[in-house]
């Protein structure tokens, strides 16, 4: 496999990284009174562990110049160091905060099915198989989204930015400005986040190790997709044109 094709199954694995619950989220359409859910399966499925999983792609890795960009973007997500904020994990408590959550809930999350199935799987990954994998998994999957081609290929377009007014959480469930400085950091590392990532990928990975990548970035992905099919039942989404269960919340009083 060399490295255009490598580069084509990464991006083919990213552009499917899309859930139609997404949109429904976007549109508001979670009930209030369900949202901590969506959250909390966040926030303890990968959120919470981001660091460890790139701490364990780090210890594996024999290249100096990959662990150098392994251990900046471990540094940043435990630390916020470079982005002079805070931890990942933290930031994501203060948007729960800032709806009105106790982050004492968060601590103790029991994880759906699916959704410890995919914990248990990214744990699987990027302890075990290489640092390859490892570094796949959390630099360009759980950190990427469905644009990637648009770092890497002219004229394709990026993720649309949404105003901070505009962000569902402010817009729809009364989250103050001030408490999304987590998408703040996300966009503001964003460039510098994916090339990192990419640099990873294409210029050290070796070409004994793009198949053995490949097949767990696609294993992730499809346990992803299972997990947020479990996440979008259990807070009341139904797919467009999917008739509602009896007691479902949309026939709710």
């Amino acid at each position: 496999m060399n490295r255009s094709e490598f580069k084509e199954g990464l991006l083919r694995v990213m552009e499917r990284r899309v859930h139609w619950s997404e949109a429904a989220f976007a549109a508001g359409q979670v009930p209030r009174d369900r949202l901590h859910i969506l959250l909390e399966q966040e926030y303890a499925s990968h959120v919470r562990d981001l660091s460890i999983l790139l701490g364990q792609a780090y210890v594996q890795c024999p290249l100096s110049k990959a662990r150098k960009l392994l251990a900046e973007e471990l540094y940043e997500q435990e630390t916020g160091g470079l982005s002079g904020s805070d931890g990942n994990a933290e930031l994501f408590l203060g948007l729960a905060a800032g709806l009105g959550l106790s982050t004492d809930r968060f601590r103790h999350v029991t994880l759906l099915p699916e959704a410890a199935k995919f914990h248990q799987l990214l744990m699987e990954a990027c302890s075990r198989h290489g640092w390859e994998v490892g570094a796949a998994v959390t630099m360009v999957f759980l950190e990427g989204n469905p644009y990637a081609r648009a770092g890497l290929e002219p004229g394709v377009a990026d993720a649309p930015r949404v105003r901070p007014v505009d962000h569902p959480l402010v817009r729809f469930y009364g989250l103050p400005l001030q408490s999304l400085a987590l998408t703040r950091v996300h966009h503001g590392r964003d460039r510098a986040q994916r090339k990192a990532a990419w640099h990873l990928m294409l210029d050290f990975v070796d070409e004994e190790a793009r198949p053995r990548v490949l097949q767990w970035m696609g294993q992730v992905l499809h346990g992803w997709l299972h997990y947020r099919d479990e996440l979008a039942g259990k807070i009341g989404l139904l797919p467009v044109g999917a008739p509602p269960s009896a007691g479902h919340w949309r026939d709710s009083a």
